[in-house]
């Protein structure tokens, strides 16, 4: 499945690599922080509820909302009612996640910035990604609780209910700009931000992106949902200059090809037009990755648009497939990160997320089964 182009980005990328370190970059000689992610972190409380929970708050057996004043009493009565499991959550910090899973060896590969209210949640959260032995260096302030996002799960059914509160609090000046946490941005080869974060601080966004592009280092961007492109799409073309590594799945790229004006609806054309928007770094072509599913996954690099067939698997195993997106970045960046060829990301890519969507939640075993 390997094609002459992926090898040949490879020899570019570590080419240049070993002008700034002469050390061989094997998962075992991997550093602490290299790779880095910013988003809306959210405690994930999941619970096996009843009918008449869902009921109460109006809600949708398979369903995913953001929280309404009507749904304020939920998060506390979820956890005063029913068995609650708690997870780090949150788009980019799953992925983080994800990817400091999938390498193991050593903690702390993945750093992670995002804001967090100074309570119970906010402690739960903190516990929660050192467990996942992820660098997490949050924003701590009291204006606003920490974003939680409710799992209320009726049989097969997941009904996500998300608070983003204090997610939506991040300030690039008050955490960012200190001297200890860029720190931490320049030590990262790699950067990962959801298109959730669009709608959170962009000039945060800006800032570690024009830093990436300065220095040649790769820089990745999630189309996350539909509305990211149709209502933030300003904010999404400041930051599309940079975007190195572009990822999606086929109703994002739908959207994207819409707001664009690209008139196709080809998944394969959609990633070649989206590589050949303007970009500030020229040393790298763009990559999109975009995903459709269980249908294969197409990468446009250059020229030419790869496709990748997913890992098959029986319907009756499917457990949730919400985090399977989240999942698929996670293992694309852990190979991206070790300097693998693009085919291995992808193979990688595709092994997380079957992982994941046998299980419910963004959750894994203890160690990968993956080489």
């Amino acid at each position: 499945m390997a094609s002459d182009e992926p090898k040949a980005k490879k020899q570019k990328l570590s080419e240049e690599e070993k002008t700034e370190s002469p050390t061989k970059k094997t998962a075992d000689k991997l550093s602490p922080n290299t790779l880095f992610g910013m988003g809306n972190p959210l405690l994930d409380i999941c619970a096996v509820v009843d009918k008449d929970f869902l009921d109460k708050y109006t809600l949708k057996p398979n369903d995913q909302i953001l929280a309404e004043d009507k749904h304020k009493e939920l998060f506390e009565e979820i956890v005063k009612k029913f068995k609650v499991e708690y997870h780090a959550g949150g788009a980019t910090q799953n992925s983080i996640k994800i990817a400091q899973w999938m390498i193991q060896e050593p903690d702390k590969v993945g750093t992670f910035f995002g804001c967090i209210g100074k309570d119970k949640f906010g402690g739960i959260l903190k516990q929660k990604a050192e467990e996942a032995h992820i660098d997490a260096h949050y924003y701590e302030q009291s204006e606003e609780p920490t974003g939680s996002c409710a799992a209320c799960i009726t049989g097969d059914n997941r009904s996500l209910v998300a608070n983003l509160a204090a997610a939506n609090c991040y300030k690039k000046d008050k955490h960012l700009d200190l001297e200890e946490n860029w720190e931490l941005v320049e030590k990262a080869k790699v950067y990962y931000i959801a298109g959730f974060f669009l709608t959170v601080s962009l000039e945060s966004i800006l800032k570690v992106a024009k830093h990436a592009s300065e220095n040649n280092k790769l820089f990745c961007l999630n189309l996350s949902a539909p509305f990211i492109c149709q209502f933030f799409k300003d904010n999404l073309m400041q930051v599309m200059p940079y975007v190195d590594v572009l990822f999606g799945n086929e109703t994002e790229a739908a959207a994207f090809a819409k707001e664009l004006d690209f008139e196709t609806k080809d998944i394969k054309e959609i990633a070649k037009k989206a590589q050949a928007l303007p970009k500030v770094n020229t040393k790298r072509k763009r990559i999109v990755v975009l995903t459709q599913g269980k249908e294969e996954t197409s990468m446009a690099l250059s020229e030419k648009v790869e496709t990748f067939p997913v890992l098959k698997i029986d319907p009756k195993d499917i457990v949730d497939t919400n985090g399977a997106g989240d999942a698929f970045v996670g293992g694309f960046l852990s190979e991206l990160v070790q300097e693998k060829p693009l085919d291995q990301c992808v193979k990688a890519a595709h092994y997380a997320a079957n992982v994941i969507i046998r299980r419910a939640g963004c959750t894994f075993p203890e160690k990968p089964d993956f080489n």
